[in-house]
């Protein structure tokens, strides 16, 4: 939520028209024209802002931008407004518009229809303690009129403590991972591409290629019946991961492949070691595995397959744990688990790799992440960096019982992006691609939708709290320049 606060025709409605979209700006001026007879009728004050507030509440409800455009003069309402943003969870930032005495009067005296001037002066005399007030008043960020971007809050590079009276660019410091050692991955989840399924074999050996030309080190899939409803539609087509990753494996040299991720109870062990065992052979040793516990129900009750308790998936996932690594070891030893038996660990062709990397996905303080400080190679976390590093550190607490270095460890992010050049490519994207009844601001933060420059700052924040490998699944991923963006933030990053 913004709140403009200035003098009479201190320049809060001429800024507001320039950053923002008209739908974001709820103005008192023009709802005094809906409630009375003009923007001009002040005895249809009190009506015009009772209909502020409500407007102003059910945008934040919605977690909508808002812009509100009044004085701003008075602090009961200035308070109403943050607590209003801190009950929906919404940053409350001031634009405070300190125009000079004599340009508010020499404005307002040109308006069509102007202010009295008994009343300007009484607005002026008062601005200085107004202006004071402001800045000790506990705002998430305090700005003057300067062009700003709206951007999706995971986008955001500036974190100002409550009470802040300045907002700065925060530039954050490399982290001690920073540099050439950095992962990129692309995760192909949605596949509603032109052509439809007679073309779907060239869209992703075309996908693969340019992304291995763009510097991005894994290919992942997804290992679902249907489609996801976070996705798309249940009846879109989504082709099956390991058969796919194969024949991604003949498009490509480099890029490690891999499920992200499996579900262990759907999967006996014996039969996913061989599947991956497999393509590791067929793509030199490029497999990774990627295991959960699963959580999609409708698919598998849909399909008529059981769909066990939660306690039952994760002795599932803790057997696969173990004995995948047994399966692609030496010798044929027999495994006993709470849930599967292999009378012998035994499996052919063998991978190429010693040891192929297992990475868990999920987040779960208590049990998914005491399993990866347990038996796995990465963890695969979801969300945003405050979030992140608690995950990480519930698993180096893990870690520090089992005995094991959290650095062992590659923690891995996967998230939804859109990546622009500039914003109004990224605008007119957002347009293009929005379903008809999504506006342009949903659709800009369920995409995480953002330019290059966007993208690495919150790359940044992520690697700084311990993130290793960054996935991100392309919104745009087979229209053309959509794996080149994302080349060019790779470069970026990795350049340092």
């Amino acid at each position: 939520m913004v709140v403009l606060i200035g003098p009479v025709a201190s320049g809060k409605s001429t800024w507001a028209s320039q950053h923002f979209a008209p739908e974001q700006i709820v103005s008192s001026d023009a709802l005094r024209a809906v409630v009375g007879e003009s923007e001009h009728d002040l005895r249809a004050s009190t009506d015009a802002f009772a209909v502020l507030d409500d407007v102003v509440a059910r945008r934040l409800r919605r977690r909508l931008t808002t812009v509100i455009d009044t004085l701003g003069l008075d602090p009961e309402l200035r308070t109403k407004w943050r607590q209003l943003a801190r009950t929906a969870g919404m940053p409350c930032v001031a634009v405070v518009f300190d125009t000079a005495p004599a340009e508010c009067r020499r404005r307002n005296s040109a308006r069509p229809v102007a202010v009295p001037a008994d009343v300007v002066a009484n607005q002026l005399r008062r601005w200085p303690a107004i202006r004071e007030a402001v800045g000790t008043e506990p705002w998430d960020a305090l700005h003057s009129p300067q062009p700003v971007v709206v951007v999706p809050d995971a986008l955001t590079t500036r974190r100002r403590p409550t009470g802040a009276t300045v907002a700065t660019d925060v530039v954050p410091r490399p982290p001690a991972n920073f540099g050439p050692g950095i992962r990129v991955g692309l995760h192909l989840s949605s596949f509603d591409w032109p052509g439809g399924r007679e073309r779907l074999g060239q869209h992703l050996r075309s996908i693969a290629a340019d992304a291995e030309a763009a510097g991005v080190d894994q290919l992942w899939m997804m290992d679902h019946l249907r489609q996801i409803p976070q996705v798309g539609a249940s009846w879109a087509d989504l082709p099956e991961p390991y058969t796919t990753l194969s024949w991604l494996a003949a498009a490509t040299e480099r890029v490690r492949l891999g499920v992200l991720v499996s579900p262990a109870f759907r999967h006996h062990p014996a039969v996913l070691a061989k599947q991956i065992a497999t393509l590791d052979v067929l793509s030199a040793g490029r497999a990774m595995c990627g295991l959960g516990v699963g959580w999609f129900a409708q698919e598998y009750n849909a399909a008529g397959i059981d769909f066990p308790s939660l306690d039952r998936r994760y002795a599932q996932l803790d057997d696969a744990l173990q004995a995948l690594p047994l399966l692609w070891g030496k010798g044929a030893p027999r495994f006993e688990g709470a849930t599967v038996t292999l009378g012998e660990a035994l499996c052919y062709p063998r991978p190429l790799q010693a040891r192929i990397p297992i990475v868990v996905g999920g987040s779960g303080e208590r049990r998914t992440l005491r399993l990866v400080a347990r038996h796995a190679d990465g963890c695969n976390l979801f969300g945003e960096p405050t979030v992140v590093a608690r995950k990480i550190a519930a698993l180096a607490r893990h870690c520090d019982e089992l005995g094991r270095d959290v650095k062992q460890i590659d923690i891995s992010h996967l998230s939804t992006v859109l990546i622009g050049v500039d914003r109004d490519e990224l605008a007119t994207t957002i347009d293009r691609l929005r379903p008809k009844r999504v506006g342009a601001e949903r659709y800009a933060r369920e995409t995480n939708a953002g330019t290059v420059d966007d993208h690495y700052e919150r790359a940044m924040r992520l690697l700084e709290v311990g993130v290793t490998t960054l996935i991100v699944r392309l919104v745009d991923v087979a229209e053309p320049g959509a794996v080149e963006r994302l080349g060019t933030l790779i470069d970026r990053l990795r350049a340092g």
